[in-house]
């Protein structure tokens, strides 16, 4: 997947208009639509509420600085920058920046696809809320997380609570018998034991359930580092966190 390519399908995300109405009115309905009309409902009321206990124990797990990819609405981004963590979230979705932004937390508009800050160099990045399906190819998404970490960095993601591998093309609506969707783009659903099997190259730093979600920690390979997902005491230095603009469209975060 070129990087292009991956950011062209990020748009069409960025330009579902049903996802910036939930996100700026904190609620749906609001669902992915495949082709053959199955829908898949999207949380929203989670997604703008602060992190819950089940996100806070995810939080708990993170390494030094945090990129949360897919950010949203920011909850994570918001309650590790009251920590005074450094974290950074990213997301194609104007509106998801702004609410992030008025949270207090650090966004940029940006696919992941796109060049980043601290390239290389974070500690921990973030896949929560089914982000594991960004671009429709987790392969690709997992070799981008590579080139994001630093080497024996750690990967939170959650996956799917059924056993599923799937690859399809979706679609942001509202409810049923309202007007308007979104540009249909690829996307990806993946289990835990379906993410495993694209995590080649990867070491396994644990898997776990809790509120009927499901996690899996990954890190990528360095001899010197532990393969648990115990948080140390360390930060990384990151060179900034208001990039400069490369891609269409100014960083939100840039204030």
């Amino acid at each position: 997947m070129s990087g292009t390519s991956a950011t062209a399908r990020g748009a069409a995300w960025a330009t579902a208009d049903p996802y910036a109405t939930a996100l700026r009115a904190g609620r749906g309905p609001l669902f992915l639509r495949r082709a053959d009309g199955w829908l898949l409902p999207l949380e929203v009321e989670r997604w703008c509420a602060e992190a819950d206990a089940v996100d806070r124990a995810v939080l708990e797990r993170c390494e030094g600085a945090v990129l949360d990819v897919g950010c949203g609405p920011g909850r994570l981004v918001a309650d590790l920058a009251t920590r005074g963590r450094t974290v950074l979230g990213i997301d194609v979705s104007e509106a998801a920046v702004e609410h992030t932004l008025r949270l207090g937390g650090q966004a940029l508009r940006r696919s992941v696809f796109e060049p980043l800050p601290g390239e290389g160099r974070w500690d921990t990045a973030l896949l929560m809320d089914g982000n594991v399906g960004i671009g429709g190819d987790p392969g690709a998404l997992l070799d981008r997380m590579t080139q994001l970490l630093r080497p024996g960095g750690l990967l939170i993601a959650e996956t799917s609570a059924v056993d599923v591998d799937e690859r399809v093309r979706v679609a942001v609506v509202g409810p049923t018998g309202t007007r308007g969707a979104g540009e249909a783009f690829p996307w990806a659903r993946l289990g835990t034991r379906a993410l495993l099997r694209y995590a080649r190259g990867w070491e396994r730093a644990g898997q776990w359930t809790a509120g009927g979600r499901c996690f899996a920690a990954l890190r990528t390979r360095d001899r010197s580092t532990s393969s648990s997902a115990e948080p140390p005491n360390r930060t990384a230095v990151i060179s900034s966190q208001r990039a400069r603009n490369t891609s269409p469209g100014s960083p939100v975060a840039d204030r």
